[in-house]
């Protein structure tokens, strides 16, 4: 059996989509790859001088995200896709090389703001970029194919995460040359990221080519001219809304989840050592279930159970967890939990939310999705980790709270799977 045929058998590719299939796999690999590299750094400045930054950081980050918007949006109402796309792109290499010959010569490495800033700048690199990468994905296919593809093309992602993350450790930790011990200095890493991001802009090009798009802004197919057409478009449009909703309440349960993993894992286990690998057979299993359901399944269930029923199911996962984690707080409660949720999440959960802009125009895609994909994110983050203590004020169960948003969230999935049905070629404000 070829292996263009084998693809199709497992993917459910139709003759010909194979050379954009691969293009935007490993597109995202490189994406991923890039990041991961890096993310290691970011946690270890993060909690450089105690783990009670982390909210400030999120604090900033989500300040950092109000002001990149404006000018991402600026930057895509002045270009055509397959211009701004890469130049994006090449920005964001530049920032990696300032920060390398400001880590590399400043003085003490540019201390504590110079680390901090780069926890931020990373913070919002990373949404960005995979942001920018699937409105081009939503872009490229049609529905049916997004159904069928998109989750062979998020295997990328998950290996380059895998690949990346891997990478750090090996060349952080070390390796024997000749009877000497060389270790890489991770903020040397910022070199090879920038070359990982030079990569993905030729896989654009070569998606452009394939895609026929077009040199011309302002095109059929190109965002419009007005930077703040995407935020009047999310105040305007029942179905952006609930799309927003949906992703907030998805992020403050994620750091509820987050916050509770540490909380258990630091009664069951003494010691970084013992405490790092129940952490570490935690994110084997995610990925092992991850890269499993991309592969075989994802594509299937998306076509068999359609996107309404699919964006049910992880809040509905999630309520139960919740709901078990609230009578049963142990360590193997929680893993399971984490362990479904991410694959679900990941796998199947992350190319339908895609999926949702593939019927929109430009304007949605490039200006009003990068901001639901980065501010309003990085917003249920924030009033995820502040929660906590606001909810003590008031003498309410952290418990109590989790459930609560796991029950919006499935009513908000359960309010967007109606809209999604009511598309159908027709206005979805």
């Amino acid at each position: 059996m070829t292996p263009a045929r084998l693809l199709r058998r497992l993917v459910l590719a139709d003759e010909g989509e194979a050379p954009a299939l691969l293009w935007s796999t490993a597109y995202f690999f490189l994406l991923l790859f890039g990041f991961y590299l890096l993310r290691p750094v970011r946690e270890a400045i993060g909690i450089a001088r105690g783990a009670d930054k982390l909210p400030w950081l999120m604090t900033g980050t989500l300040l950092a995200m109000a002001m990149a918007n404006p000018a991402f949006a600026t930057l895509v109402s002045w270009l055509p896709r397959r211009r701004f796309i890469p130049l994006a792109y090449r920005f964001f290499a530049l920032n990696m090389l300032a920060f390398f010959l400001a880590f590399r010569f400043l003085p003490h490495h540019g201390g504590a703001a110079l680390g901090y800033a780069f926890y931020i700048w990373l913070s919002v690199f990373n949404l960005f970029v995979v942001s920018v990468f699937w409105g081009l994905m939503s872009d490229l296919w049609s529905e049916a194919q997004g159904k069928r593809l998109f989750g062979f093309i998020a295997t990328g992602g998950t290996l380059g995460a895998i690949a990346g993350a891997a990478l750090t450790g090996a060349l952080t930790k070390g390796f024997l040359l000749r009877g000497l011990r060389l270790r890489a200095d991770p903020l040397s890493l910022l070199l090879p990221s920038m070359l990982t991001l030079e990569l993905a802009v030729q896989c654009v090009r070569r998606l452009a080519a394939i895609f026929q798009l077009g040199d011309t802004a302002h095109g059929v197919r190109e965002p419009g001219p007005g930077p703040l057409e995407g935020l009047r478009l999310i105040a305007t449009s029942r179905y952006l809304q609930l799309i927003c909703a949906y992703i907030l309440l998805f992020t403050i349960t994620s750091t509820f989840l987050y916050l509770q993993q540490g909380a258990i894992v630091e009664r069951a286990f003494s010691g970084t050592a013992a405490r790092t690998t129940a952490f570490a057979r935690i994110d084997l299993w995610v990925n092992v279930l991850t890269l499993v359901t991309q592969v075989l399944l994802t594509g299937r269930i998306l076509t068999g159970l359609g996107i309404p029923v699919v964006l049910t199911m992880l809040p509905v996962l999630t309520l139960a967890g919740f709901g078990a984690l609230w009578i049963w707080p142990t360590f193997g409660v929680m893993a399971l939990f984490q362990v479904l949720r991410c694959g679900l999440h990941y796998a199947v959960d992350r190319p339908a939310r895609e999926i949702l802009y593939i019927p929109l125009g430009p304007e949605e895609r490039y200006k009003s999705k990068p901001f639901i994909d980065t501010f309003i994110y990085r917003g249920g983050d924030l009033l995820g980790v502040w929660a906590p203590s606001a909810l003590a004020a008031v003498a309410i169960p952290v418990g109590l709270a989790t459930v609560g948003c796991s029950g919006l969230w499935l009513g908000s999935g359960w309010a967007l799977g109606r809209r999604v049905k009511r598309l159908s070629g027709k206005d979805p404000g």
